[in-house]
């Protein structure tokens, strides 16, 4: 094991054990972020606690080009782990533990690699990515401050992504005519029927986009993931709730997309609020998001990293596309095993990763 790799470990063992979990998102200044603080010397260090559990910490020595971004919160432990999760356990290929692939291992890697020499350096560390409230990364863009370019730190098997999809998620409401099920009904009677035929009509949209194309991504991701409502089997049901989600293409228009799924509601929803949004990377128009993968492919070429195709989930890399800045993502472990219970990061993956970051950083 080599000491890069070794120190890596060393450092993820203590990060895992800190209970970083969102939600509930209990996370204070101390605790993890202490631990940062005592393991950047030579760096000037910021510590802000934006509110409701989102802390960051900005970290810069000397004059960097690159930032890179790491977010410290993970999601909440399932009942199915095999052992305690803030407990990191080694095996002959892979360590275990909550976070480690999604995604401190790449926090301890970014560590080692800082101390293991004194090139220019920045790092950003986040604590709220896992819960669509991305308060951490909007006061840092705030700041306008200048680099060339910034590396996102997710699962991407130490490649690097150039491009992903959106995100956005909505909350429906209808509202129909409570009443006894026995006689003829009205369409629009029943809010459950409406819901269920929005549904249907609503897959049928996204079956026609199926041939949409942008850098190796097709089609539209859509997902209803709740509907809930009504009293009873002998009830016309009076209300319904559902919320679904969809991932665009780089090239998909949003607002469009959001106004053909609203209207596509008989009779119109009784309401209809995006409640999330994230920019797809790269963030503009099918012109400029192609403009700006380019650029994010020359970094990753003036970076020696090797490039991976288009993914399907999201990343805080868009936010700062949409920003203006280069923004890829590149990080070591398998989003296949992101949000899993026994999550680990390959013992191979952690030592390129952690030599690669220390040859941006150190220039050997």
């Amino acid at each position: 094991m080599t000491c890069l790799l070794e120190h890596t470990l060393k450092h993820l063992e203590k990060l895992v054990s800190f209970d970083t979990r969102n939600p509930p998102r209990a996370i204070g200044t101390g605790g993890i972020f202490d631990y940062l603080r005592a393991n950047l010397p030579g760096f000037n260090v910021e510590v802000i606690d934006h509110g409701a559990g989102a802390v960051s910490l900005y970290a810069v020595r000397g004059a960097p080009r690159y930032l890179f971004n790491v977010h410290l919160d993970t999601v909440p432990d399932s009942p199915h782990w095999s052992a305690d999760p803030h407990v990191l356990r080694r095996a002959s290929d892979r360590v275990i533990g909550l976070g480690a692939c999604d995604i401190k291992g790449a926090a301890a890697a970014l560590l080692t690699a800082v101390n293991a020499g004194q090139g220019d350096a920045a790092l950003l560390f986040s604590s709220d990515e896992e819960a669509n409230d991305p308060r951490c990364i909007a006061a840092f863009l705030a700041r306008g401050l200048p680099y060339r370019a910034v590396l996102v730190a997710e699962p991407t098997m130490g490649e690097a992504v150039l491009a992903h999809r959106g995100i956005s998620s909505v909350l429906m409401q209808f509202a129909g005519r409570a009443g006894h099920a026995a006689g003829e009904q009205d369409p629009a009677a029943s809010a459950l029927h409406q819901a269920i035929g929005w549904g249907c009509r609503a897959l049928d949209h996204v079956q026609s986009l199926s041939h949409a194309r942008f850098g190796g991504l097709t089609g539209l991701r859509f997902n209803i993931g709740r509907l809930e409502g009504g009293i009873k089997a002998n009830m016309i049901a009076p209300q319904a709730e559902l919320r679904f989600g969809f991932r665009p293409l780089p090239s998909m228009d949003v607002d469009q997309l959001l106004e053909t799924f609203a209207g596509l509601a008989e009779p119109a929803a009784a309401g209809f609020t995006e409640t999330f949004r994230g920019p797809s990377l790269p963030a503009g128009d099918i012109a400029r998001a192609e403009d700006k993968r380019l650029a994010a492919r020359e970094v990753a070429d003036a970076l020696d990293l090797p490039i991976g195709n288009a993914v399907d989930f999201w990343t805080e890399a868009s936010l700062f596309s949409a920003a203006g800045y280069t923004a890829l993502v590149y990080g070591p472990g398998d989003i296949a095993q992101a949000h899993t219970a026994d999550e680990f990061v390959a013992l191979a993956q952690l030592q390129r990763y952690a030599e690669s970051v220390h040859h941006i950083i150190n220039g050997r």
